[in-house]
């Protein structure tokens, strides 16, 4: 790539083409996003996506990831160096479509707006100034962090950055006009002048014309007939298809991964045939790593939670391995270019386990015996969420002494996502918001809209005889809503937790202690070995891995029921049995020669299992 500095990125005045130095460029981009691979990798899949045929890298940015305090950002550590990665792009010869948000979608936790914006009870996001000033007054504190990273990446100042999109699909959410231009005008006021683009389905653009004033404009789901509905209708700028899917997302108790057998070649075919410019969304998708997989709902308002894997179905393989469809696909696209493509490089090596067992983790700790202090109790009357709390993912126990129940029906029907519930150390059930398989529903009660109630048979015993029992509830946050007018989802108990009487009225129950479980760097690493009640469902378990030589392996959680798994302290996501993933990929880089630490957080079993050692995904 030629990097002297004042080189130009522009359209057509007739809006027909994009425009590099003043001739027509086709823009060839493969999505991938930092925050979903490790470091060390970026370089192998950004040249993977140069092998097939791309000359571009579009990329969300996904502001929770950055700003995970209000008010305090990480830009350096790990995966977190956007700069870098932008620069490593440049120096591959690649080009940079940037896709800042604030909202992003992309199946990540908010759409990667940061959690803390939930914490007014009547926030509005996705909205202008006049509407919400709190949410706009965050996006700019954001965008400005933003600006001094990204205005000298910009073409014009020598970089790769060819263009900047203004939020995202904003049409499948909202028409705000004002919304659209506030954010233009704030990248303006730090001096970046883009070009800018904006992103939306067809239907969504002509219903709520989501432009921004001489902005490109990208289609999701697009093709060559859309782009030319499009020049029809917005003559003045160029049409690409911005996100264009290889298949699709995954949620928890689907019968399998999506879209395996899906094809793109005819639509690869038409973009190259007629030079029209596109994105694939995702090339390489990667892993939601820790608790930022997202969430939808469905039409019929059931909350799907999303699957660890972004695999997707991409061309490169979670792992970085060139898939059958890659192969197709950078076949159809050489066929069009006047040089050959780049060589495909070498796969990433996976981990030889000839003489390793399965590991079979022990008994290690109780979360029971790790609660921190439990917040102050008179600022908590009734249960209230998360982000009231100020916590952004892992779980919340709460906690309260019940008096003269010997059995009663619980209703717990504002659970966000999924809870487990003890009285007086046994585990009497446990609510899980999204729809489960029948054959995984028991003991769970599975929660629709409508109100459920869990019946309680309080156990006889002493404490039950002094008129006194304690009813805990252990909550899990799984991932946000990431898309469409539900994003505002809160997690934890949301409404008051109801006791039925025996003459068939319901009591409020108040005076509940609460106690945060982020389970982040800081709690795992502090984590006590203890375990005074090991019949008690919330169980730590640990494995030791020795290894002479590191690669990349999945963990296989097949005999595991539903937790969360650290190696070496990196946290590789969640498990469920409900499937369809039971494995969990564990990049090389997160693993050393020697010992390494597997730790298994299980909400449901007291016994360990089984960890087998996999090289694929399925």
């Amino acid at each position: 790539m030629n990097l002297r500095r004042g080189r130009t990125f522009s359209f057509s005045s007739d809006g027909e083409h994009f425009l590099l130095d003043g001739e027509p460029f086709q823009i060839r981009s493969g999505e991938m996003h930092p925050a979903r691979i490790p470091r060390e990798y970026w370089q192998h899949r950004i040249r993977m996506a140069k092998a097939m045929g791309m000359n571009c890298i579009a990329l969300y940015i996904m502001w929770n990831y950055h700003e995970t305090r209000r008010g305090v950002f990480d830009f350096h550590s790990g995966n977190r160096d956007i700069d870098a990665f932008i620069r490593l792009c440049q120096s591959e010869g690649m080009w940079v479509l940037l896709r800042p948000g604030p909202y992003v979608c992309a199946e990540w936790d908010l759409g990667g707006l940061p959690s803390y914006l939930l914490s007014d009870p009547d926030v509005q996001l996705r909205t202008d100034s006049a509407t919400d000033s709190r949410y706009m007054a965050a996006v700019a504190r954001y965008i400005e962090e933003l600006v001094p990273r990204i205005k000298p990446l910009l073409i014009q100042h020598g970089g790769p950055i060819l263009m900047i999109q203004i939020e995202n699909e904003l049409g499948s959410y909202a028409s705000n006009p004002a919304y659209l231009e506030e954010l233009r005008q704030l990248w303006l006021k730090g001096g970046v002048t883009g070009p800018f683009y904006t992103e939306d389905g067809l239907p969504q653009l002509e219903r709520n014309r989501t432009t921004v004033t001489g902005g490109a404009i990208a289609l999701s789901n697009g093709d060559a007939a859309q782009i030319a509905t499009v020049r029809r209708k917005f003559p003045a700028v160029p049409a690409m298809a911005g996100e264009v899917y290889p298949r699709w997302l995954t949620h928890w108790g689907e019968a399998g991964f999506a879209g395996r057998n899906y094809d793109l070649a005819r639509i690869l075919s038409t973009f190259m045939q007629s030079k029209r410019s596109f994105n694939l969304y995702v090339i390489h998708g990667g892993t939601s790593f820790g608790f930022y997989a997202g969430a939808n709902v469905d039409d019929s308002g059931n909350y799907q939670p999303d699957i660890t894997s972004y695999d997707y179905s991409a061309p490169i393989s979670e792992q970085g391995v060139a898939t059958p469809k890659y192969m197709k696909y950078r076949d159809i696209i050489a066929g069009y270019l006047p040089a050959p493509l780049p060589a495909i490089p070498d796969g990433i090596a996976t981990l030889e386990r000839t003489g390793i067992d399965a590991l079979m983790p022990t008994l290690y700790a109780s979360i029971w015996d790790n609660l921190p202090a439990a917040l102050p109790q008179e600022q908590y009357v009734d249960p209230q969420s998360f982000e009231s709390y100020g916590q952004a993912f892992g779980f919340v126990l709460y906690r309260k002494q019940l008096q003269e129940h010997a059995s009663g029906m619980l209703d717990i029907s504002s659970v966000h996502d999924y809870a487990t519930v003890f009285v007086d150390e046994h585990y009497a059930g446990g609510v899980s918001r999204a729809q489960m398989p029948p054959e995984y529903a028991q003991p769970l009660r599975v929660m629709h809209r409508a109100p459920l109630a869990v019946p309680l048979t309080l156990p006889e015993h002493e404490s039950n005889l002094a008129g006194a029992v304690s009813l805990e509830i252990l909550v899990e946050g799984m991932g946000r809503v990431n898309f469409g007018p539900a994003i505002v989802d809160r997690k934890g108990l949301l409404e008051p937790v109801r006791m039925k009487n025996a003459d068939g009225s319901f009591s409020i129950l108040k005076g509940w202690e609460v106690f945060l479980l982020p389970m982040d760097d800081t709690f795992i690493a502090n984590l006590k070995r203890s375990c005074a009640n090991p019949l008690k469902p919330g169980l730590f378990f640990k494995a030791s891995l020795l290894l002479d030589e590191v690669g990349d392996t999945w963990l296989d959680m097949s005999n595991w029921t539903k937790g969360v798994v650290w190696v070496n302290g990196h946290n590789l996501g969640r498990y469920w049995n409900i499937g369809p993933q039971r494995r969990l990929y564990c990049p090389a880089p997160w693993l050393m020669q020697g010992d390494n630490e597997v730790l298994v957080f299980d909400l449901h079993q007291t016994e360990a299992t089984p960890v087998e050692l996999a090289d694929t995904l399925s």
